[in-house]
């Protein structure tokens, strides 16, 4: 059972929101579904044998999976109201991941006092988690995430896969950016 919000421990305070929201601008990221992040997210899941994976944008005052899986789709309903699509900046681990800048693998969230009252814990199950940045240049963009029901060893060979993923990911960003930025 989690503890009442007034015993939790504080979630990292993200001061590079603002600087982040206005690089996402730049880079054509939205608050938005994204279908080429939900392909990117199922992938993550089916490599890492996890049972859910997330592209997440994190704002100033939540989290915005753009990728996730099961997608909006997977699971039949609409992606622009999809209630899983969206995620208060206090749950889940993704804020730790971008404040420090550095990944991180979870294999039993029970084990750590800092994460086990977290409301994803009680609310949603999660019992394992394993995250990276999306580091652009000196800008963290976001987060991608694999989250597990169950404690899962992710082990080095996973966070290091994680981490490629992760470089991958930006890269394919920029990819996209410079599309757009052509004269068509």
């Amino acid at each position: 059972m989690s503890l009442p919000s007034a015993f939790r421990l504080v979630t990292p305070i993200d001061e590079e929101a603002p600087r982040r929201a206005a690089r996402l601008q730049e880079l054509g990221i939205r608050e938005e579904p994204d279908p080429e992040f939900d392909e990117f997210a199922r992938s993550l899941a089916h490599e890492l044998e996890a049972p859910f994976a997330m592209v997440n944008i994190i704002g100033p005052e939540r989290q915005y999976f753009a990728g996730l899986y099961p997608s909006s789709r997977d699971r039949g309903v609409d992606a622009e109201r999809d209630p899983f699509r969206t995620m208060a900046c206090d749950h889940g681990y993704c804020m730790y991941v971008v404040t420090r800048k550095h990944a991180m693998a979870l294999d039993e969230v029970m084990d750590y006092h800092l994460f086990a009252n977290n409301p994803v814990v009680d609310e949603i199950g999660i019992r394992a988690y394993l995250g990276a940045p999306l580091i652009d240049g000196t800008e963290t963009l976001g987060t991608i995430c694999v989250v597990d029901t169950k404690p899962h060893e992710w082990g080095t060979e996973g966070v290091a896969f994680i981490k490629a993923r992760a470089a991958e990911l930006v890269e394919r960003i920029h990819q996209r950016a410079r599309l757009l930025k052509r004269p068509g």
